[in-house]
């Protein structure tokens, strides 16, 4: 009784020290020996008390690194915004879209800031690829890449897929410079000018970009922030507009990070056959999962109509601008038009990468990187827990970034400019929409580390947006 006592006099000093934020969430606890000498108590009774701290979702074990204050997604207020369902509009995308890709601040408070040493999967990479340069052979570099791309690198993308539930052949692949030209290349192929496009929304601004370059036009689909787009509410959608494609993003899409549940990605096909619609999957945010990245819409598509674009932009390096498309029944449609917009890839770009997965070096990357994002994610989110008034987050399980609904006086656009004066820049929430809405919203990225510049930037973020 005696041993059962101390054990439940710890893990309520424990769990009290949680609610108190003596450990804030994503921080560590003291180790077990630290426990164990500070409190007088044996190895198997601190033990005790973490794993039953650790079954109540209060704190997580990692291998090697300890027990942290654990993320709780039940105590999390979520974003209550919706959409509006509006008829069909042209697209204009703000300028200030433009302002932000200029100071390369999509996914940094502060893009100036550039600190840190390169991780080691970069470093892994960067010699992959010096050493395919090095491979080049006679007059290799006088020819282009054959239209689809490196055969190696599909190869590998095709292995990568398979661990992820799609069963996809390198035939079946097209290399593009980038998800974003993937997006563009599928929007060309499967639609003409003044077609309807559905999109999520709040969801990538990127997109609009192409559908306004492309004189698309588009209606706007209420997402959640814990499933996605409201298959309901595209279902209304389709039932009022001849609409000839839908982007979605079922896996930790930008902004709020939302991960499709299987019955609505199994709905949202039923749907697409029906009204006989085309199915862009944007899948570059799969990859980030924080435990295993799940199974692509592509893996569910029997009807041959998911045109899946993804890349490496989010799960390995910006720079690297390589992404890939598989192009269901339009797919050879799109390589033609690669040949037109890009002509062809880098080889050695290709090959680096290819060797580098090849090698492991890639699921090394990711394994690394998703106990980084992890960190990262739990600290953004206890600061936020720490702001004043009534602030709702997301509190994705993948992804870059979280959805934060602030008060309804909250203007984030007119803060834009008041940031840049501080050398903060802020990504406003009418940037997801066509139509206005979400501006008492914005995406705070958690992809770089929060050391005390960063964490004093996001400080000063309520008194700039007069929280």
């Amino acid at each position: 009784m005696e041993s059962e006592y101390r054990y439940q006099q710890l893990e309520n000093w424990l769990l009290q020290g949680i609610l108190e934020q003596r450990w804030r969430l994503g921080e560590r606890l003291p180790s077990i020996r630290t426990l164990c000498q500070e409190q007088g108590l044996s190895k198997a009774t601190v033990q005790h008390a973490l794993q039953r701290l650790e079954a109540q979702g209060l704190l997580e074990a990692r291998p090697k690194a300890g027990y942290f204050v654990a993320l709780q997604p039940d105590g999390v207020k979520k974003p209550l915004s919706r959409a509006r369902i509006e008829a069909p509009r042209p697209v204009s995308v703000s300028d200030l879209l433009l302002d932000i890709m200029r100071r390369s601040a999509a996914f940094d408070l502060l893009p100036d800031l550039h600190s840190g040493d390169l991780p080691p999967g970069i470093v892994a990479l960067n010699r992959s690829i010096g050493r395919s340069l090095r491979r080049q052979k006679g007059e290799d570099y006088q020819y282009y890449d054959e239209p689809a791309g490196d055969r190696q690198l599909r190869e590998q993308l095709a292995l990568h897929a398979a661990r992820r539930g799609w069963s996809v052949s390198p035939e079946q692949l097209c290399i593009t410079s980038g998800c974003q030209h993937a997006l563009f290349l599928a929007l060309m192929a499967c639609c003409e000018r003044g077609d309807v496009v559905a999109v999520e929304s709040p969801g990538f601004y990127g997109v609009l970009q192409l559908l306004e370059q492309l004189e698309l036009r588009v209606v706007e689909v209420p997402t959640s922030a814990e499933s996605g787009m409201d298959i309901d509410a595209l279902e209304e959608v389709l039932e009022r507009w001849k609409v000839r494609a839908c982007i979605v993003s079922p896996a930790f899409g930008t902004p709020g990070g939302a991960l499709m549940p299987l019955a609505s990605k199994q709905r949202l096909l039923a749907l697409a056959e029906r009204h006989n619609l085309a199915v862009i999957e944007d899948d570059i945010y799969a990859d980030t999962a924080q435990g295993s990245a799940p199974d692509p819409l592509k893996a569910l598509d029997s009807d041959n109509r998911v045109i899946l674009c993804s890349s490496f932009s989010k799960c390995l390096s910006r720079d690297l601008r390589l992404g890939w498309v598989s192009g269901a029944r339009w797919h050879d449609r799109i390589q033609h038009l690669k040949l037109v917009t890009q002509l062809a890839s880098s080889r050695y770009l290709q090959q680096g990468v290819a060797e580098f997965m090849a090698d492991g070096g890639f699921s090394a990357h990711l394994r690394r990187q998703r106990n980084e994002l992890r960190v990262n994610r739990d600290q953004l989110i206890a600061e936020l827990h720490a702001w004043p008034g009534e602030v709702r987050v997301t509190a994705p399980q993948g992804g870059l970034a979280v959805w934060v609904e602030l008060p309804e006086h909250v203007d984030t656009l007119s803060a834009y400019g008041e940031g840049l004066e501080q050398g903060v820049v802020i990504t406003p929430g009418p940037l997801f929409s066509v139509s206005g809405q979400f501006a008492n919203c914005l995406r705070i990225s958690f992809a770089h580390p929060w050391n005390a510049s960063r964490t004093r930037a996001l400080r000063r973020l309520p008194e700039l947006l007069r929280v």
